[in-house]
This record gives structure tokens, sequence and C-alpha cells, in this order.
């Protein structure tokens, strides 16, 4: 079974309990781990996803591009404010970002207002490296909820193409945490179907060649500067136009 096949399975799961009632048999429903197990926040997150249905609403459906993510997709309207206006004003884009989130809340998102009435040419993901540091979550289970996010965009949007950003690197050195988010990147790109799922990793990017990641580019080695936003936007944008069927914007 693929992983994307494997997610499916794991969602259906979340609702169905399995019976034998000629046997007079109950079989527990499997529980789903918590990379997987929807969950809404609280506090100012939850505010924010209340401000972001607002904004979904507002925008009458006339976004072409949806920004999926956590709070490095959030930055954008801080660090990333004068690129954004460069390459994402002009084709209408809506930031769904939400700091801390992890896969699990976006999957709640999702299903709460975030996607209501937008039919956007392309979704931009880059979800999972809350889930990292947890040790409690095994890179399979990481894996299976990013793909769970893809999943439910394409069930969600079925006329949507999903850009599925590889975790970006994070942390000053090498470490265990990166290591685990480079198996993840390794398995998501097998979702890549060249049609409406692409896969594109750019984490090389942001890091020297002795493999530490420079503050210049990441303020605190997670969340990219001015100058890391730009790095990011110059590297997606010709899949990204591709995408949209436009000519790339010229750095």
């Amino acid at each position: 079974m693929s992983v994307f096949a494997s997610a499916r399975a794991h969602l259906s799961l979340a609702f169905a309990l399995l019976a034998t009632a000629a046997f007079g048999q109950t079989e527990p429903a499997q529980e789903l781990h918590q990379c997987l197990k929807p969950i809404p926040r609280e506090g100012q997150a939850y505010e924010r996803h209340l401000l972001l249905n607002q904004q979904v609403k507002d925008s009458q459906g006339q976004a072409e591009v949806i920004f999926v993510g956590d709070s490095i997709t959030q930055g954008w309207e801080g660090n990333g404010k004068e690129v954004w206006a460069k390459y994402y004003a002009p084709r209408h884009a809506l930031n769904l970002g939400i700091g801390s989130d992890h896969t699990q809340h976006v999957l709640w998102r999702l299903d709460h207002g975030n996607l209501d009435g937008l039919k956007p040419k392309v979704a931009v993901v880059l979800i999972g490296v809350n889930n990292i540091p947890d040790d409690n979550n095994t890179p399979r289970q990481v894996l299976e909820g990013v793909t769970a996010v893809v999943t439910k965009l394409r069930e969600k949007l079925p006329e949507t193409k999903v850009l599925l950003l590889g975790i970006f690197p994070f942390r000053e050195d090498f470490c265990a945490q990166r290591a685990k988010a480079l198996q993840v990147n390794q398995a998501l790109h097998k979702l890549d179907d060249g049609q409406w799922i692409r896969f594109l990793d750019i984490g090389y990017l942001f890091i020297q060649p002795n493999g530490k990641i420079s503050k210049n580019i990441m303020r605190d080695f997670l969340h990219p500067s001015a100058a890391g936003y730009r790095v990011w936007a110059e590297a997606m944008e010709p899949d990204l136009a591709a995408m949209l069927g436009e000519k790339p914007i010229t750095p």
C-alpha cells in the first residue's frame, strides 16, 4: 500500500466501527495517531483561525494561490511581506499559516472554514516541522500527517494543484531532528504524480557548505529572514508559474 493510500485508510478508520454482528462481537476501531487526528487550537491560534476564515470569505473565491502551513508560512506577513508583495499579492494569494500548527491542526482547519468558497489554481503546502521534535511522532507518522493534509486538499479542492514543499532544515547545525525531517522528505517525494501534486525540496538552499544555517537566512535557525523568504520565492517561482500557466516573475 502506498503512503497516500495508507493515509486514506487511516482517515477512514477514524469514522468506522468494524463489527461482526453475526457472531455477537465488536472489534474496536483503530485509534489515529496524533499526526492524523484533527484537533483545534485555543487562544490566539484559534482567533487567527477565525480571522483566516473571514479573509477567505472576503476574498470571494478570487485567490489564485493559497499558502497552507505554520509560522514559517505565517511569516510571509512579517519578514516576507516585501517579497510577498512582489510575487503573490498580484495573484490575490491568501496566507493560511498559523504559528505552531502541526499537521493535525491543519487537518482540523481545512474542515472548519479555511477553504470555504475557494477555488485556487495552486495550494502551496509547507507543514510538519513542528511534528518533528516530538519523540512520540515517528518519521512514518509525520509522513502520514503531511500526506493526509495533501489528501484533504485534493478531496476538498479537486481542481486545485498542490505544490508540496519539503520540510525546511532547522537548528543551526546537523542534528538528529534534521535527519528525521530528511527521511520524511525522501518519502514525500513519492507523492509527486506529475499532474496534480508536485514536490519541491529547496532545503539545501538554506544551508551553507559546512551544513550550518546562517542567521542571515534564518534569524533563529527556523524562521526565514527577509533574505530567506526571497530565496524561497525565487526557488519556487519556476514551478509555481508553470502550475499557474503563467510566465515566471523575474527576480
